[in-house]
C-alpha cells in the first residue's frame, strides 16, 4: 500500500497548521514551501504512474473508516484523475507566488490556500463516494473565506452567492450518494462505498418517480450539482461576481482546478453509474454547452472590466468541455480532458497577469488602460502570448483540445460542430479586442507612463506556465498515453468496473 497518495493529500494540512502558528513572513515562506513540495510528489506520481494500467487505480492507499458500513479513507488515482491532480499541485505554488505581496491576515490567509489544496486533491483522488463527498465540500470553506476576507469591495456579497448555490447543489449530490448506496446493498446484500463499485448496478427503468425513472433522478441530482460547480450555463451566474470580487490567488484557483472538479465529476459520476440516462440526457447538456459557449463570448465582449472579461470567457470554455464529454468519442473525449487541463493554465496565467496589472494601476477598466506595450514590453508579450494560448493558436496547447473537441463533435452532431467554430471565432473576437484595449493605441494616461514591468517572480511563474503552453501545444502525446486506456473504457464497453478488496479486520 503507497503512502504517496497520503502525503500529497496531508501534506498541506500539516503545512497550514505551522503557518497559523508562525511569523507572518515565515508563513508565506512554509505555503510556497509545501506546495513545491507537493509539485515534487506530483513530478514523482508522472515519473511512476504505469501509463497502460491507466484504467485502474494505481498507488492505493485504504484505512478503516466506518468499518461497519464498509466506508473507508480511499485513495487512488487513475487515467481520468491523473492530470487534474497534476495541474491542482502544478497551479497551488503559482497561486501562492501571486499573492506575495498580500499584507491581511497572511497567516490565515496561506493556510486556507493550503487547505483547499488538500481539499482539490482529495477530491480528485478520493475512490470512497463519502471521502469524496467531505473533500468536495471541504474545498468550499475556504474558497468563500478566501472571497469573503481577502476580496474586493463586493465581496460579501460574491462569497454569500457562491456559498448558497454551490452548496444547494451539494445537498441533492448528497441526496444521489445515499440513494446508490443504499441501491448497492439491496442490490448485493452488503455495504461499499468504493465509487467503482456503483458503476455495475442495475436500474429498473419500469419503476418511475413523477415521470422519471431512479437512475434518471439520480443523475440529475450528481449533474445538477457538478454543472453548478462546472458552471454550466444557466447555472454560472455565481462566477463572474466570485472572480470580480476574489484576490489573485483565489482567481488562479477557483478557474485553474476548482471548476474541473465539476467536470471531472460528470465522467467519474454520472456517464458510469447511469449510463442510460447520460445518454438521454447528453443532447440537453450538450445544448446548454453550446449555449454557454456562444452566450460566455457574447458577454465577455461586453465587458469593461478585464478580469470580468476573463471570467465569462471561462463561461465560455468550460462549454467546450462539456461538448467534448456529450459527444463521447475518442476525439472529443480526449479533447476534453485536455482542455480541462489547458484551461486551467491559460485562463490561471490571464488571471496572474490581470492581478499584476491591478497592484500597478489599481483599476481593471478598459478605458483606463492603452498604449501599455510601450510601457512594460514583457508584461505585453506574456498577455498576447497567453491570450493566443486562450484563442487556441495552432502550437499553443489550447488549440490541441478544441481541435479535437470540435472535430468529435462533428462526428456525433455536425450542428454542435458548426456552433463550435462560431464559438472559437467570437473566442478569437473578443481576446483581441482585450488585447487592443490594454497595449495598444496611445500611452496617454500619466499614470500609465509610470507603470513598471513584470518582476523576476512574476516573470518565472509565467515562464513555467509557458513552458507547459508550449509543450501540450507541440507535443501532447505523453498526457495523452498516460490517459489513454482510462478513457477508452468510457467509449468502448462503458466504464471498467474495478472493486478494491478490503480486509474485513480493518
Amino acid at each position: 500500500m503507497s503512502t504517496l497518495l497520503l502525503w500529497m493529500v496531508t501534506l498541506p494540512t500539516l503545512a497550514a497548521v505551522f503557518c497559523l502558528a508562525a511569523p507572518e513572513r515565515l508563513s508565506k515562506l512554509i505555503a510556497l514551501g509545501s506546495s513545491l513540495a507537493g509539485l515534487l510528489l506530483a513530478v514523482v506520481l508522472y515519473n511512476e504512474f504505469d501509463a497502460s494500467n491507466a484504467a485502474n487505480m494505481q498507488f492505493l492507499y485504504l484505512a478503516p473508516w466506518i468499518s461497519q458500513y464498509q466506508i473507508h479513507f480511499g485513495l487512488g488515482v487513475d487515467g481520468l484523475s491523473f492530470p487534474l491532480v497534476l495541474l491542482s499541485k502544478f497551479m497551488m505554488p503559482i497561486a501562492i507566488a501571486a499573492s506575495w505581496n498580500q499584507t491581511h491576515r497572511v497567516r490565515a490567509f496561506m493556510a486556507c490556500f493550503l487547505l483547499l489544496d488538500t481539499a482539490m486533491t482529495g477530491t480528485f483522488l478520493a475512490t470512497d463516494i463519502f471521502l469524496f463527498y467531505v473533500f468536495w465540500e471541504l474545498a468550499l470553506i475556504p474558497m468563500v473565506l478566501i472571497v469573503g476576507v481577502w476580496g474586493s469591495s463586493e465581496r460579501v456579497y460574491a462569497a454569500i452567492k457562491f456559498f448558497l448555490i454551490t452548496f444547494a447543489g451539494s445537498l441533492l449530490m448528497l441526496v444521489a450518494i445515499f440513494w446508490v448506496f443504499m441501491a448497492h446493498q439491496e442490490q448485493y446484500g452488503f455495504y461499499s462505498a468504493e465509487i467503482r463499485s456503483f458503476y455495475s448496478l442495475s436500474w429498473n427503468h419500469n419503476l418511475t418517480y413523477f415521470g422519471l425513472a431512479a437512475p434518471e433522478w439520480i443523475f440529475l441530482a450528481f449533474a445538477i450539482a457538478f454543472c453548478i460547480k462546472i458552471p454550466l450555463f444557466p447555472l454560472h451566474t455565481w462566477l463572474p461576481d466570485a472572480h470580480t470580487q476574489a484576490p489573485t490567488g483565489g482567481s488562479i484557483l477557483l478557474a485553474a482546478v476548482m471548476l474541473k472538479m465539476g467536470t471531472y465529476g460528470i465522467l467519474r459520476f454520472c456517464v458510469p453509474i447511469t449510463p442510460d440516462a447520460f445518454h438521454i440526457f447528453a443532447p440537453y447538456l450538450a445544448t446548454l454547452g453550446l449555449v454557454g459557449i456562444l452566450y460566455g463570448a457574447w458577454v465577455a465582449f461586453q465587458q469593461a472590466d478585464v478580469k470580468k472579461l476573463v471570467a465569462y470567457s471561462s463561461v465560455s470554455h468550460v462549454g467546450f468541455i462539456v461538448l467534448g464529454i456529450c459527444a463521447m468519442n475518442p476525439e472529443a473525449l480526449t479533447g476534453a480532458m485536455l482542455q480541462m487541463v489547458n484551461h486551467g493554465l491559460s485562463t490561471g496565467a490571464l488571471f496572474f497577469l490581470i492581478g499584476a496589472l491591478y497592484e500597478r494601476r489599481h483599476s481593471r477598466q478598459l478605458s483606463d488602460f492603452g498604449g501599455l506595450a510601450k510601457q512594460i514590453p514583457w508584461f505585453a508579450f506574456f498577455l498576447v502570448f497567453v491570450s493566443a494560448s486562450s484563442m487556441g493558436v495552432p502550437g499553443l496547447n489550447g488549440f490541441v483540445g478544441e481541435f479535437l473537441i470540435l472535430l468529435g463533435s462533428f462526428k456525433a452532431n455536425a450542428i454542435w460542430g458548426c456552433v463550435g467554430v462560431l464559438g472559437v471565432i467570437f473566442a478569437a473576437v473578443y481576446m483581441l479586442w482585450m488585447l487592443r484595449g490594454v497595449l495598444w493605441g496611445p500611452l496617454s494616461s500619466e499614470e500609465n507612463k509610470k507603470l513598471t514591468d513584470l518582476n523576476w517572480r512574476e516573470a518565472l511563474c509565467l515562464s513555467a506556465l509557458g513552458v507547459f503552453i508550449i509543450w501540450l501545444g507541440v507535443y501532447p502525446k505523453p498526457f495523452i498515453d498516460k490517459m489513454r486506456a482510462s478513457l477508452e473504457s468510457y467509449w468502448k464497453q462503458g466504464p471498467t468496473v474495478i472493486t478494491m478488496k478490503v480486509d474485513e479486520n480493518l
